[in-house]
């Protein structure tokens, strides 16, 4: 049985960049092991990860490496942005490299990273903290199956 867009699969995985730095793995959780679950095809993961799947057979393993442009997209430079001090809580001292989360227009928090404390303001970078890496993804697909409410649906 191999993985085919619809599926929906369990992986096992470790994320690393180009210099061997792990920034994501399903054993994270100090040796528990959290599989990745999703359903392929519906944009739950980053694109180069779903098609690396598509194809694989239950229990295969392989490394692959993801463009940054199939992963988290490219820099964007426009989304390094100045924002005041005292729009920030008082009671942290920004820093850079420090992450604070801002809430987006439709109440979604994202972290966002400073680059530069002024004395007036301070710079946030909006983009995902892998924006513009290439990815290297060591993946196990450990399961297959159809979510059972999904088998009259098909169309063969």
């Amino acid at each position: 049985m191999v993985a085919k867009e619809g599926d929906f699969v369990s992986v096992d995985y470790e994320g690393r960049l180009e210099d061997g730095t792990v920034f994501d793995s399903s054993h994270r959780h100090q040796g528990h092991v959290h599989l990745l679950e999703f359903h392929i095809g519906k944009k739950q993961v980053i694109p180069g990860f779903e098609k690396a799947l598509i194809g694989m057979e239950e229990g295969e393993e392989k490394e692959i490496k993801i463009d940054s442009k199939d992963a988290y997209g490219p820099r964007d430079e426009r989304l390094v942005q100045k924002v005041p001090r005292n729009a920030l809580p008082p009671e942290q001292e920004p820093k850079v490299g420090m992450m604070l989360i801002i809430n987006g227009p439709n109440g979604e928090e994202f972290p966002v990273n400073i680059t530069a404390v002024e004395k007036e303001t301070i710079s946030i970078d909006l983009n995902h903290p892998l924006a513009g890496k290439n990815l290297i993804f060591k993946i196990k697909l450990v399961g297959i199956n159809q979510p059972p409410t999904e088998h009259h649906h098909h169309n063969h």
